[in-house]
C-alpha cells in the first residue's frame, strides 16, 4: 500500500507530469535539426552557437535532465538508449567506462604483405596538422581501435609519436608501424646536397622517435628528376642498413614514376595518392601505372583533400545508399575505398588537421568499422560509374597536373582547372566525340553554409550541436572557389 502511495505521488504530483511531458517535447523536438548559419571564423564558432541558445537551453536542459531522472526510476527509459547523433565525425558518448573514456579493441586490422615479408596495415591514423598534443591524443584513440599504422610527418607529428612512445611503456615497438616521410628539398637544391638531406633526416627521425628503425619512409616527389634519383637512392641504403623495413612514394604522378625507376634498384611497395568516388576504381588511370611497375595504392583522401569535398557530402546516391546500410556519406565513401582493395589513411576528424575530444575518438571508431560491413555490387557499380574531372589524384606533388600550391594561406591550383561539380552518367546520356559519356544534372551547385549532410537527420544534444556549429563553419569558406579554400594541412 505504502508503494503504491509513493508511486500515485510520483506519477500524478504536477510537477512531475510537467517535467515529464516538457522533457518528452525537448527529446522529440529535436529529431529534425534545426538548420544553423555560421559563417564566423572556426576559432568563435562555440562561443556563437552558446550565445544562440542563451538561457531558454539551460532552462529545458533542467527540465529534461528532471524527467529523464523520473522516467529512468520507473525503468520507463534506459540510458544506453538514449538518442545520439549520426554522421562519421558526430560525437557521441564515450563506448566504455574506463578513465580514458575508451577501452583497446581485439579488432585485427587486414594487413598486406610486402616484400620482405613486412606486414603492412591497410587502415593508418592520419596526423597531417595535428599538434604534438592532438598527435598524441590521436594515436591513443587509433590504438583503442586496434590501429597500429602512424601515418605521420616530421615536425608537431613525429614529436606526438615520440611522446607516446615514451609515455606508454608497456608499449612494443614490434607491435606499431612508423611511417614516415622525407622533406622535398628545395628548388634547385643540387642532387648532392638533396641526398644529404634526406640522410641526415633518417638519423633524426630515429633518434628523436628513439627506435631503431622506423616500418616505412616515404619519398615526396620534386621538380628536379635528379634529386628524386638521388634521394631515392639514400633510401635504398637506408633499406639496407636496417634504418626502415619498407619505402614508398608519395603524389608521384606517371611522369614521377618513370623516373624514379630509371635508376631505382628497389621498386616502391605503394605510391600514397588521393582517391575518393568520382575518380573512378582506377583513380584516373594512376592505378594501373602503379600496378605497371608493382606498385600498391595507398589513398588518403577519402572525402577530399585539402578539405571534405561539399559534392560528396551532400552527393543524393551516397546518401540514399548510406540510409540503407544506417551509414553516413562519409562511411559509404571510404567503404568504396576499402572494397576497391585500396589501403586507407584516416583523418581523425572532419575538421581536417585537428583531433579534440569525442569527435575524434568517434570519428576513428566509425571509420574502422567500415571494415564490418560491405556494399552491393549494383551499389559497388554505380559509385564506380560518378565522375569528378576536377581533381587530381596527387593534389600535393611539386609539380604534376591539378596539384595545388599554398598561397596567401590558401591551396589554389598551380593550373587554374575549370571546377565542375560531381555528376554521373546515365544511359540517356549522349557520348561526345571523344567517346566520353556525357554527365547529367551538377549534384550540386554551391558549397555548404549550414549542417553538414552526414550530421543530420538525427537528434543533436547540446554537446553535438556545438561542435556541428564548429564543423558548419569550416565549410563555410569566404571564397565560392571550392578549390580556393582556407589552407588545412597537407594530408
Amino acid at each position: 500500500m505504502a508503494s503504491q502511495n509513493i508511486f500515485r505521488s510520483t506519477i500524478f504530483c504536477p510537477c512531475t507530469i510537467i517535467a515529464i511531458i516538457s522533457g518528452l517535447q525537448f527529446t522529440f523536438s529535436f529529431q529534425s535539426p534545426t538548420l544553423l548559419h555560421c559563417h564566423s571564423l572556426r576559432s568563435s564558432a562555440i562561443s556563437a552557437a552558446a550565445d544562440a541558445d542563451g538561457i531558454s537551453l539551460d532552462r529545458r536542459s533542467v527540465i529534461a535532465t528532471t524527467s529523464a531522472a523520473v522516467l529512468t526510476s520507473l525503468s520507463i527509459t534506459d540510458p544506453a538508449d538514449a538518442i545520439s547523433p549520426v554522421g562519421i565525425f558526430s560525437s557521441a558518448r564515450p563506448r566504455s567506462s574506463s578513465k580514458s573514456g575508451n577501452s583497446p579493441t581485439n579488432r585485427v586490422i587486414p594487413t598486406w604483405k610486402l616484400d620482405g615479408g613486412v606486414e603492412f596495415p591497410i587502415l593508418a591514423l592520419n596526423t597531417a596538422g595535428l599538434s604534438t598534443e592532438e598527435t598524441l591524443l590521436a594515436i591513443s584513440y587509433a590504438r583503442n581501435e586496434g590501429i597500429s599504422h602512424i601515418d605521420f610527418h616530421p615536425g608537431k607529428e613525429r614529436d606526438g609519436v615520440a611522446n607516446y612512445l615514451k609515455e606508454s611503456n608497456a608499449v612494443d615497438r614490434e607491435s606499431l608501424f612508423l611511417n614516415t616521410k622525407i622533406r622535398k628539398p628545395a628548388p634547385g637544391t643540387p642532387p648532392e646536397d638533396a641526398a644529404k638531406l634526406a640522410r641526415d633526416q633518417i638519423e633524426e627521425d630515429l633518434q628523436v622517435l628513439g627506435v631503431k628503425y622506423v616500418d616505412m619512409l616515404m619519398l615526396r616527389d620534386t621538380p628536379d628528376p635528379q634529386n628524386i634519383q638521388a634521394q631515392w637512392k639514400v633510401l635504398e641504403e637506408a633499406l639496407a642498413a636496417g634504418k626502415t623495413r619498407s619505402l614508398g612514394i608519395i603524389n608521384y604522378c606517371p611522369s614521377g614514376l618513370e623516373t624514379l625507376m630509371q635508376t631505382a634498384k628497389v621498386t616502391p611497395a605503394l605510391n600514397y595518392i588521393m582517391c575518393h568516388v568520382g575518380m573512378t576504381p582506377d583513380i584516373q588511370g594512376l592505378r594501373t601505372k602503379n600496378e605497371k611497375y608493382g606498385i600498391r595504392t595507398f589513398s588518403y583522401g577519402q572525402t577530399g583533400e585539402p578539405e571534405p569535398r561539399e559534392a560528396l557530402l551532400n552527393d543524393p546516391i551516397l546518401r540514399r545508399i548510406g540510409e540503407k546500410h544506417g551509414k553516413s556519406t562519409e562511411e559509404v565513401a571510404l567503404r568504396w575505398v576499402l572494397q576497391n582493395d585500396l589501403a586507407a589513411s584516416l583523418r581523425p576528424s572532419g575538421n581536417f588537421g585537428r583531433c579534440e575530444g569525442q569527435e575524434c575518438q568517434v570519428g576513428l571508431s566509425r571509420q574502422v568499422s567500415c571494415l564490418d560491413w560491405e556494399l552491393t555490387k549494383d551499389e559497388m557499380a554505380v559509385l564506380d560509374g560518378l565522375r569528378v574531372d576536377d581533381v587530381s589524384p596527387t593534389p600535393f606533388s611539386a609539380y604534376c597536373p591539378g596539384s595545388l600550391v599554398l598561397k596567401e594561406g590558401k591551396w589554389v591550383p598551380r593550373g587554374a582547372p575549370a571546377v565542375t561539380p560531381l555528376a554521373t552518367p546515365t544511359p540517356k546520356a549522349t557520348a561526345p566525340a571523344t567517346g566520353k559519356l556525357a554527365p547529367t544534372t551538377p549534384i550540386m551547385s554551391a558549397p555548404v553554409r549550414a549542417w553538414p549532410a552526414m550530421l543530420a537527420p538525427v537528434a543533436q544534444p547540446k554537446a553535438a550541436r556545438l561542435f556541428v556549429t564548429s564543423f558548419s563553419s569550416f565549410f563555410a569558406t569566404p571564397s565560392d572557389n571550392r578549390l580556393a579554400v582556407m589552407a588545412p594541412p597537407a594530408a
